[in-house]
């Protein structure tokens, strides 16, 4: 197994009483590309800045390729560690023009020719001589992209880098940079609090909750095995059914169900998500479809039980039901991930 090229061991940082970096390990493996999720505050930037060495952790260490760059001793600046990083303002300056932003620390002797083939490589080949100002929000973006990949580095690191993106353009934008950056192969990192974009582009999901890594995988896993209760509704609508297990089986009102990793006869709670859940009309169904928000594509439903709980189902809008309706709920088979109700 190869090395990976950023390891973090035990990494912490503190600002007065917060720990917004707690105890954090976490590998990285070369060319990967790695989303950290998680909501505002949970410490995302903070440990992309430890990695970039804009901040200084206060225990545990930092190594890049295989070599300390930060902790037990050792500081590497942030210009010797072979990390690029497109800031969510872009940071670009403003009196240079695009090939000097993009230029800007590279050999003289070769500067000419890299800015040459980055710009043309983000797809702004000709726009050297204009100034930040004159260039779009996504044109700015594919500077700051260029400005970062130009010197060639290992790692390129993105904080939220869609943030001032018109929502609308949101989704080409991530596409053309995460193929930009899969062309060239670097390693990539980046914060995100938005699901749709950590699941889409990213290999592996690193999910951050009060400044700890609370499960790390491919977004298949972290959808349908998260690893906490929190971690399940925070990527996404959640049903969680009681249920008694029998000889690794859950039995619930809507079924049996295989568990993983639940053995012995004891109650739980099974995560069944809502694209799992069909509807079908029925006036003697147990259910009533209390809310309904139609998404074009599908539409979300709110269903209340007789004993005034509520599900969520998730169909295709070809399956339309009305708002008002009983219905008759099958749950597909398949795998659950289940929680103790201790």
């Amino acid at each position: 197994m190869t090395e990976p090229i950023i390891s973090l061991r035990s990494l912490s940082k503190r600002f007065d009483a917060i720990d917004a970096v707690d105890r954090v390990d976490l590998a990285v493996e070369r060319g990967e590309f790695l989303a950290l999720l998680g909501p505002s505050g949970c410490g995302k930037t903070t440990l992309l800045r430890l990695v970039a060495g804009f901040e200084e952790p206060d225990a545990g260490t930092v190594e890049i390729d295989g070599e300390p760059v930060a902790g037990g001793g050792v500081w590497v600046r942030p210009d010797r560690r072979s990390v690029g990083m497109v800031f969510q303002d872009y940071a670009l300056f403003p009196h240079l023009s695009v090939e000097a932003n993009v230029g800007f620390g590279l050999p003289r002797r070769e500067r000419a020719a890299r800015v040459a083939e980055t710009l043309d490589l983000v797809g702004l080949a000709g726009h050297g001589p204009r100034f930040p100002h004159e260039l779009s929000g996504g044109q700015q973006q594919r500077v700051a992209l260029a400005r970062a990949i130009a010197p060639q580095p290992a790692i390129v690191l993105l904080d939220e880098p869609w943030s001032n993106i018109d929502p609308l353009l949101r989704t080409s934008m991530r596409e053309e940079l995460a193929s930009i950056l899969r062309a060239v192969g670097v390693t990539v990192v980046l914060v995100t609090h938005e699901r749709e974009e950590a699941f889409s582009i990213a290999d592996r999901i690193a999910l951050m909750h009060d400044g700890r890594v609370v499960q790390a995988g491919i977004p298949e896993d972290v959808y349908y095995k998260p690893a906490t209760r929190w971690a399940a509704t925070f990527v996404g609508a959640a049903n969680f059914l009681p249920a008694h297990v029998v000889a690794g089986r859950a039995e619930t009102e809507l079924g049996t169900f295989a568990v993983l990793a639940a053995n012995g006869h004891h109650a739980v709670d099974v995560l069944v998500r809502p694209e799992r859940l069909e509807l079908r009309p029925d006036t003697t169904g147990p259910g009533t479809v209390v809310a309904r928000e139609f998404r074009g594509h599908d539409v979300f439903y709110r269903v209340r039980l007789a004993d005034g709980s509520e599900l969520v189902s998730q169909r295709p809008s070809t399956e339309a039901v009305s708002l008002g309706a009983r219905v008759a709920i099958r749950a597909h088979a398949g795998t659950v991930t289940a929680f103790d109700t201790s």
